[in-house]
């Protein structure tokens, strides 16, 4: 029995420690370790909950705007607040944006390399990759001309031994299985997506000021001005040059991200064995498509047991808590009881090792993740998630999709529940809400074009009008999954506060019963070719899309204030 370390796993937000037992070639057992502390929720108590979703927004640098939303939905939830139509449709327009963002940069700059052998696309002939570039999309940067200078950007690139983000990986080994002109395809592809994504993403400045951090939240609807003839609002003029980024952004997913993401999978479709997880999914569901509290969402909310696709249960949030038995946290009432978010408690409590160190004692507390289960159950949430839960629902769009992609690829409906089901639900839902974003867009130049400008609910702005003790809760479908924060008031501050991020729900450790988390369960039955250069490992691990600042978050040992923040 080998113990393989991987610590920390790159390419992802954050410190993740993977530790694994592999015999036989083959991971037997797996721990997930998360090895930052968490803050954000401490320093929030007593704060204006107006301001809670500005803090909140800085628990990650890539996460921008999920944060932001989930706390003004919590306080909103908890004082009553409605937030008018166009409030609406600008926060969709900008979760949307992160979304597709989110997935194009995860795809082909945080993941692609598990499967893509940047040194062999050295080796590729820049006609062959051109036809095979031409075989699959109507994309027109695909020449042979073209390839060849992408061929030879990469060798300037080894030449001068500045490898950038291509430096310190397992270049050459027996898991790569991309010939190498698709290696070719892939990088140039690589680079492409870093220019797209910087020019999408400008729906977020002109919908938010800037990005990352958007300015423009506030609890009960937005204060991004709306005026179709007005240089200082949102206008027509805005309106016109957000269409044309979505409609880019889409021709982008249309014809380079899907034919890539079928293309490369096409080769790995053994990884459809892989990586299945706890085959339990929860999705809270994302994009009202009206104003009052029962609206339906574009994206459904429901929970699947077991795989099985064919009864998505309605999604209850009193079913959730969170243990801390192997957490480096404690609870007062001790740790062998999960608690309820909103009765939640983070109170640090490290029993670890002092760092360096070569091996967590994972028959203890090993993590600063705590372990959030629905029902007393472990529940994979993201993509996947989201992508099964709307399929069991009927959402047409994503079924149709859904079913074509097996059907290029080849594979049953079974091969949904794993790694490649992970990369291939992720593309799914790009698609699904790239062509969306038009919609919404339509909508809100319906409005302004009627003269309906309201943006902002605001009878609830003033604490006067607020009960004197109030809770609520707010859920989003963040890029990585399903997003809850919870915040207790009382007279105008609040009392606690607490988040349930994705990947404290994917990244959490063992609980009370010993159930894995989702990643540690993934792991079990991966193969590993070479315990020195675990590249599955993080094929599974980076389907996911770790983020860990999400979860935990860094603090001064000696206990020391380092900075004070104050909000006039």
């Amino acid at each position: 029995m080998t113990r393989v370390v991987i610590d920390p796993i790159t390419r992802i937000e954050g410190h993740l420690r993977i530790e694994t037992e592999v015999d036989g070639g083959v991971v037997r057992d797996a721990w997930s370790s998360s090895t930052m502390f968490r803050g954000i929720e401490t320093i929030l108590k007593g704060r204006d909950p107006r301001d809670a979703w500005a803090f909140t927004q800085r628990i990650c640098g890539v996460c921008t705007t999920v944060h932001a939303i989930t706390s003004i939905r919590a306080v909103e939830n908890a004082i009553g607040a409605r937030p008018p139509a166009n409030a609406r449709l600008l926060r969709n327009l900008i979760m949307a944006s992160q979304m597709v963002q989110d997935h194009v940069v995860h795809f082909y700059h945080l993941h692609a390399l598990d499967w893509v052998d940047i040194v062999s696309a050295l080796s590729a002939d820049p006609a062959a990759t051109a036809r095979l570039a031409q075989s699959i999309s109507d994309w027109p940067l695909s020449s042979a001309t073209y390839f060849a200078g992408v061929r030879e950007r990469v060798q300037q690139f080894v030449d001068r031994g500045q490898l950038g983000p291509f430096a310190n990986a397992y270049w050459g080994h027996s898991a790569y299985r991309l010939p190498p002109e698709a290696n070719l395809l892939a990088v140039a592809h690589y680079l492409e997506a870093l220019d797209w994504q910087r020019d999408f993403i400008r729906i977020h400045a002109v919908l938010g000021g800037k990005n990352p951090h958007l300015q423009s939240f506030l609890v009960g609807g937005m204060a991004t001005p709306l005026d179709a003839d007005k240089q200082g609002s949102l206008n027509m003029t805005s309106i016109s040059m957000m269409r044309k980024l979505i409609r880019e952004g889409r021709a982008f997913v249309e014809k380079v991200y899907i034919p890539d993401l079928l293309a490369v999978a096409s080769f790995y479709k053994d990884w459809a064995g892989y990586g299945a997880g706890v085959g339990n999914y929860l999705a809270y569901g994302e994009y009202p498509e009206g104003d009052d509290s029962n609206a339906p969402l574009f994206l459904p909310r429901g929970v699947i047991r077991s795989r099985d696709l064919s009864n998505v249960e309605p999604m209850d949030p009193a079913k959730i808590t969170e243990f801390v038995t192997h957490s480096w946290y404690e609870y007062e009432a001790g740790d062998s009881e999960g608690l309820h978010p909103a009765a939640g408690e983070t109170r640090p409590n490290y029993t670890g090792p002092e760092p360096p160190y070569e091996l967590l004692n994972t028959d203890e507390k090993y993590s600063w993740l705590k372990s959030p289960r629905y029902d007393g159950l472990s529940m994979e949430v993201g993509p996947l998630s989201r992508m099964l839960v709307a399929y069991g629902s009927g959402h047409s769009r994503v079924q149709e999709l859904v079913n074509y992609a097996l059907g290029q690829l080849g594979v049953g409906p079974e091969a949904l529940f794993s790694t490649l089901g992970r990369v291939a639900a992720r593309g799914i839902e790009t698609l699904v809400l790239a062509e969306k974003m038009e919609d919404w867009l339509d909508e809100l130049a319906d409005n302004m074009g009627r003269g309906q400008l309201d943006i902002h609910d605001n009878s609830m702005w003033d604490p006067a009008n607020w009960p004197a003790e109030c809770s609520g809760a707010g859920f989003h479908e963040a890029p990585r999954g399903a997003l809850g924060h919870w915040v207790h008031i009382v007279d105008g501050e609040i009392a606690n506060y607490q988040c349930v991020v994705p990947s404290t729900w994917n990244a959490g450790p063992r609980d009370a019963a010993g159930q894995r988390g989702p990643y540690e369960e993934a792991l079990v039955g991966t193969p590993v070719a070479d315990a020195e250069q675990p590249i599955e490992i993080l094929r599974t691990v980076h389907s996911f899309d770790p983020c860990m600042a999400c979860g935990v978050h860094v603090v001064d040992r000696a206990g020391r204030e380092l900075v004070k923040v104050r909000v006039q």
